[in-house]
């Protein structure tokens, strides 16, 4: 490092460039120097801390430890642990810092550099000129001798070029940036092992100081490691200049900022992409959806948007579980990337639900054509843990050009196209005509309606008996919504529901079915306290049982009616339990504090059941009448039915089977020593007076 004795400053701007605060520190514990980092956050001025005890630069009890840490390094060079410590300001304001503290040794006296880095550094503070320069140029060899360490030990890789960017000294962090040895790159420039693109940066870095325009500059480039890998760096030049003030050489520090970036475009990826299939998510669609827009009003030309929706995907995962559910999302995806076109968008839309952005057509036949591509991608069958499926989707097309409606629109008419295309059955392409929005308004309009129903009468509990299989006795009801429409007669539930589910007002009719229910089932002579018998069952969706004011509402309404909470049960199907079992374990255990049962509906089409089953613990599990009637391979839905009435009596809970219409299906649950049974059997759901009416009577027909 015989560069310093060549020039003296060099030492002194060595000192100034390093990333921390520092300090140095003689065995008496006096400041011999500091720099301007440590000036500005502490608020003194170079002169100020230059004599100064370094204790007083810490908080009062932290003093004597920092005495004992100078102490240590100066006996013990090896020992260069960091530790926490609080600078205090000059206006007695705390700064939390971590200290590393290293011997140093001139001609005979010794003493230790201390640096001290905190997570945000205060910027500016003014800069102040001060005696310590004095210090640095009393003798060169000191100087030399005095800040090896700090060059070579420090973290951040440094160089020192002279004034046409050679390198004069590079310190270990920056041989280790580059792969290169310190013989490899003194005496070279930057320029080879810049990445290429990124040559000339560092010289235009140097014109812009050398010519006074700034004092210090800092940029971004990327260099090349000798392994191939890319290394992208901040640098931060300074400038040392001779008597006159012409540049003389500089002092670049260099930070490692590839991980940040690597993190950076991460996170930026995340923000704009589906988790699942690396697709792009709605935020992304939206902005391509504006720019599209943009370009065919500029340039005029059609654009479409296609939404695809799955066929009975809901299906796939109750069949076969979520992680298969998944592996079929990402297939589908992949399959649907490898037919987009360069110019085109692709994006997953939530659930199984995807949107593609086509620009620059001619034709309505075209956005058609590239419709057909697409739900051609699904013609073959997907294979996922000797699971083979075939998988089917519905589209809505919706063709614009010049003076488009706005992004909600356009994707709220290909839904509306979808859904006309999903009444076609399965498979089917549609294209938005105005006919289809004035579908699309009159399902909103119903919703509307729904509304209207619940406040004026039309909505109403109906009740499906429970039988106890052994006694023939009615032990309780499931309560079902029925809506009578004044124009259109009676609205199944499978139609009006899911559009509920759609708005709050799911959970405005949950309510009103809670409260119906509770009222009803109060006026039924308690049969058997003890069991909860006659109880009264109500569903509940996925909305309503993860809604904060669940069990709010239960305490009111139970607390309204005067009902045991014994008797009432609420069925959840498995697939709703299973969205969230962390939620779905807490919300039961408020349910179980309440005493209030509950009822896992449509058991036995999930995959995690019996993983779940004992954990949730439920009363009762309804056994999905798929397997009390089944339509294909009898024999198998036999051997399943067995096994889950088995299986909830050796755990203790009620079993209760759906949909049972005949006798032969009744002999066989008995057989079985299935508990409970609800079907038409017995009787489809009745208003609340005829099902009062068979608790008196014994009436079950």
């Amino acid at each position: 490092m015989r560069y310093l004795v060549d020039h003296p400053l060099q030492a002194e701007s060595l000192f100034r460039a390093l990333p921390g605060a520092t300090a140095l520190v003689d065995a008496e514990g006096v400041i011999a120097d500091a720099n301007q980092r440590l000036g500005d956050l502490t608020d003194y001025a170079l002169d100020e801390l230059v004599g100064r005890e370094a204790q007083s630069l810490v908080v009062r009890d932290e003093r004597a430890g920092l005495l004992e840490r100078l102490r240590r390094t100066l006996a013990d060079p090896a020992d260069a642990t960091p530790w926490s410590l609080t600078l205090l300001r000059r206006d007695g304001r705390q700064v939390a810092v971590t200290a590393a503290a290293s011997r140093l040794s001139w001609g005979d006296d010794s003493g230790v550099l201390v640096e001290f880095v905190v997570p945000a550094p205060r910027q500016g503070g003014g800069a102040h000129d001060g005696d310590d320069a004095q210090v640095l140029a009393a003798s060169l060899a000191e100087s030399e001798q005095r800040f090896r360490l700090a060059f070579e030990g420090s973290m951040a890789p440094m160089v020192f070029s002279d004034r046409h960017g050679v390198f004069l000294a590079v310190n270990a962090a920056y041989c280790a940036m580059t792969g290169l040895s310190a013989p490899d790159l003194i005496g070279r420039d930057s320029k080879h092992f810049t990445y290429p693109e990124d040559v000339g940066l560092s010289e235009e870095a140097y014109r812009m100081i050398s010519s006074g325009e700034v004092d210090e500059y800092r940029y971004h480039k990327r260099f090349l490691h000798t392994s191939g890998r890319i290394v992208a760096a901040e640098v931060s030049i300074r400038c040392g200049r001779d008597d006159s003030g012409q540049a003389e050489y500089f002092v670049s520090s260099v930070r490692d900022v590839t991980e940040e970036k690597a993190l950076a475009a991460q996170l930026s990826f995340q923000a704009l992409h589906d988790p699942l299939t690396g697709l792009a998510n709605r935020a992304l669609f939206d902005d391509r959806l504006v720019q599209a827009r943009a370009r065919a009003a500029r340039e005029g030309y059609q654009g479409a948007v296609f939404l695809i929706d799955l066929d009975d995907f809901k299906g796939v995962n109750d069949s076969y579980g979520h992680l298969v559910g998944d592996q079929l999302l990402i297939e589908i995806a992949n399959r649907l990337r490898r037919v987009t076109r360069s110019t085109d968008t692709l994006s997953r839309f939530g659930g199984d639900e995807f949107l593609y952005l086509a620009e620059g057509l001619t034709s309505t036949d075209e956005a058609l054509h590239i419709a057909r591509r697409l739900m051609a991608t699904l013609e073959n069958p997907f294979t996922f843990h000797q699971v083979t499926l075939h998988q089917q989707a519905s589209a809505g097309v919706v063709v614009w050009s010049g003076e488009s409606p706005d992004n909600v629109e356009l994707v709220q008419n290909a839904d509306a196209a979808m859904y006309e295309a999903k009444s076609q059955g399965h498979g089917h392409v549609a294209l938005y005509t105005p006919e289809i929005g004035l579908k699309a308004v009159s399902r909103f309009s119903l919703v509307q309606e729904l509304r209207h129903a619940l406040s004026s009468g039309q909505v109403m509990m109906h009740y499906q008996p429970i039988v106890d299989l052994a006694s023939s006795e009615v032990v309780g009801f499931e309560a079902l919504m029925r809506w009578h429409h004044p124009a259109q007669g009676w609205i199944p539930p499978d139609v009006f529901i899911p559009l509920a589910e759609q708005s709050d007002l799911i959970l405005e009719l949950g309510a009103f079915a809670l409260r119906e229910a509770l009222s009803a089932a109060a006026s039924w002579e308690v049969t058997d306290r003890s069991a909860g018998f006659p109880c009264v069952t109500v569903n509940f969706s996925a909305r309503q049982f993860h809604d904060p004011g669940l069990v709010a509402l239960i305490e009111g309404e139970l607390s309204r009616s005067g009902v045991a909470p014994e008797r009432l049960v609420l069925e959840v199907t498995e697939r709703v339990a299973l969205v969230d079992i962390a939620e779905t374990m807490s919300i039961m255990d408020e349910l179980n504090r309440l005493r209030v049962g509950i009822a896992l509906d449509d058991f036995g089409t999930g995959y995690s059941s019996l993983s779940y089953l004992a954990a949730l613990n439920p009363r009762i599990i309804k056994i999905d009448q798929s397997f009390v009637r089944p339509q294909h391979d009898k024999k198998r839905s036999d051997t399943l039915l067995e096994a889950i009435v088995t299986l909830g009596n050796k755990l203790n809970m009620t079993v209760l089977a759906e949909g049972i219409e005949t006798s032969a299906q009744l002999e066989r649950l008995h057989h079985l020593e299935c508990d409970l049974g609800q079907g038409f059997l017995w009787s489809p759901a009745v208003p609340a007076a005829e099902a009062s009416n068979m608790l008196v009577t014994g009436d079950e027909t």
